[in-house]
């Protein structure tokens, strides 16, 4: 979270773009929807999770009678892991991402146009500015952002909001 100095607050927010996604091919459209609403992808990496990482990120999880499946969902492919920059970033993100539970979530967002299910629901995202902070430091290092202008920000922001 970076405040400028009129008192805005920029926001950075981790996104997730699940194994079945790539296996779908449809990462790009993901990440297409994103850059489309306005807001500037800061750091983006490929990884694959292991049973250490995912223990630490689903520890909320663990006991839960699913939490096998889910780890084995999240270990089948690559993940493309991404964070995304812009004011209200953590809320924008959760609304374009939609209901977890993918049946749930309405036409237009994410889960609601390329998922049906509870887990296989295309992405993860930060559910708070606190999660987060501690969500990004777990999957990207500082020297793995990229702080830049885009020629672009005029047209996205409000002179009060830039």
């Amino acid at each position: 979270m970076y405040q400028d100095i009129i008192g805005f607050i920029m926001e950075r927010t981790l996104l997730i773009i699940k194994p079945g996604a790539l296996q779908r091919g449809i990462a790009g459209e993901i990440i297409t929807r994103f850059e489309k609403r306005g807001l500037k992808l800061v750091a983006m990496k490929m990884a694959r999770l292991d049973d250490k990482i995912l223990s630490v990120h689903y520890a909320h999880l663990l006991d839960k009678p699913f939490y096998p499946w889910l780890r084995d969902s999240m270990k089948a492919a690559p993940v493309l892991l991404c964070c995304w920059e812009g004011y209200d970033a953590v809320q924008v993100v959760r609304s374009m991402a939609g209901a977890t539970k993918a049946s749930k979530a309405v036409p237009g967002t994410i889960r609601g146009d390329y998922s049906v299910s509870a887990q296989e629901n295309v992405v993860h995202t930060s559910d708070s500015l606190e999660n987060a902070a501690i969500e990004l430091s777990r999957f990207f290092s500082p020297e793995d952002y990229f702080d830049y202008e885009s020629p672009l920000d005029p047209y996205k922001y409000a002179p009060d909001e830039r």
